[in-house]
């Protein structure tokens, strides 16, 4: 497992990654990028803001100009204190004072710019009415590749979080399913993400039996029974970067249907890991995994898409999924996830994360993906 602790980002990593930002939104047609308090502004600052927050804070970025951050002066010391502060302008806005008419300068007034997708409506309206010669559109259709491509020191991160999640199914395996509930074996995952160096857990999906025929089933009071197939699918953040793993167990001995049910989703796995490489499309990773099982008689079966981006959050762009015709290029992190849910009965889900290479695709998951027994 990889360990120890990554060397911080510096201001310049950060500065780079704003200076990258306003770049791409010049060459995407737009005025600027504005950017709310969310894992954009993370990744572009190290600023975390304080997540009850409802006054104004905003970054803007624009090609040959220095970025602002625009803040309330009460948040001013903490964000002074960001890693990526010295790269950029704090300018401060007090309470009683229009925050929009504050920011208005730096936006010279007019033009069409990119906002991160989770800005608060009442601060995208405070600006239109403001300055009603702009227009906005959403940083996920306007630079869908802002956050896609990950850099060595991300990678590491992202692989050191994927060696605690394969740590963690180690682990988990050695426990008792049988007469526990799905709760229990969801609050164990928990734990050993943590125990693994975790400093946030975002989901432990436990889905037993029929429950297991639910993609995002939480884990409930459900009491785990000899003869059920387990679908365990869990993942945080480790060193501020995502981990997401899936495997599929089975409590005792598994019938012959369900052995050929896992063999299916496990070679659809293998396909769509084996298609990574530059060049191909984020849809043809879902069409690789996807033929596989319609032509095994499951395709109505298999009801999401192969495979979501990871980085500083467990879910973000680029999408593998039918339709999505970005082309994949080194340094991008996706899962590779396909599933196979018969309602009522049971689930069968494989995960990976992989990061496209300069051939292919590399697992930054490498646990057994064979069907494991467990008591």
């Amino acid at each position: 497992m990889t360990t120890g602790t990554p060397a911080p980002f510096t201001a310049a990593d950060y500065r780079a990654r704003m200076d990258r930002a306003a770049q791409s939104a010049a060459d995407a047609g737009l005025a600027g990028v504005l950017v709310a308090p969310g894992p954009d502004l993370v990744w572009l600052t190290g600023y975390h803001v304080p997540a009850d927050t409802e006054r104004l804070t905003l970054l803007v970025l624009a090609a040959g100009r220095r970025p602002t951050l625009v803040v309330p002066t009460l948040e001013a010391p903490d964000a002074a204190k960001a890693a990526g502060a010295d790269a950029m302008t704090l300018h401060d806005w007090t309470d009683g004072k229009n925050p929009y008419e504050v920011t208005a300068p730096l936006m010279d007034g007019a033009g069409r710019f990119g906002v991160s997708d989770n800005a608060w409506a009442m601060h995208l309206l405070g600006l239109q009415k403001t300055l009603p010669g702009t227009s906005y559109v959403s940083l996920t259709e306007a630079l869908p590749m802002l956050r896609a491509v990950k850099d060595a020191a991300e990678l590491e991160r992202l692989a050191a979080a994927g060696a605690a999640a394969d740590a963690t199914y180690e682990e988990i395996r050695k426990v008792r399913f049988s007469g526990r509930r799905e709760s229990d074996i969801a609050r164990e995952l928990a734990r050993l993400l943590q125990e693994f160096g975790h400093s946030q857990v975002d989901f432990t999906v436990v889905g037993s039996g029929p429950n297991g025929a639910n993609p995002h089933h939480e884990a409930s009071d459900r009491v785990i029974e000899r003869g059920d197939m387990v679908v365990l699918d869990f993942g945080g953040l480790k060193h501020g970067y995502g981990s997401d793993t899936t495997r599929t167990v089975h409590v005792g001995e598994p019938t012959a249907e369900e052995r050929e049910v896992h063999d299916v989703v496990r070679a659809a796995q293998t396909a769509a890991c084996d298609a990574v490489r530059p060049g191909i499309t984020c849809q043809d990773v879902d069409r690789a995994a996807r033929r596989v099982i319609t032509d095994a008689g499951y395709g109505d079966y298999f009801i999401h898409r192969t495979g979501h981006g990871i980085g500083v959050t467990t879910h973000e762009p680029p999408y593998m999924i039918e339709g999505e015709e970005q082309e994949l290029v080194p340094g991008m992190c996706f899962s590779v996830e396909p599933g196979i849910y018969l309602p009522g009965r049971f689930g069968v889900r494989i995960e990976d994360i992989v990061t496209v290479t300069e051939d292919g695709g590399r697992r930054l998951n490498a646990t057994a993906r064979d069907m494991a027994i467990v008591d």
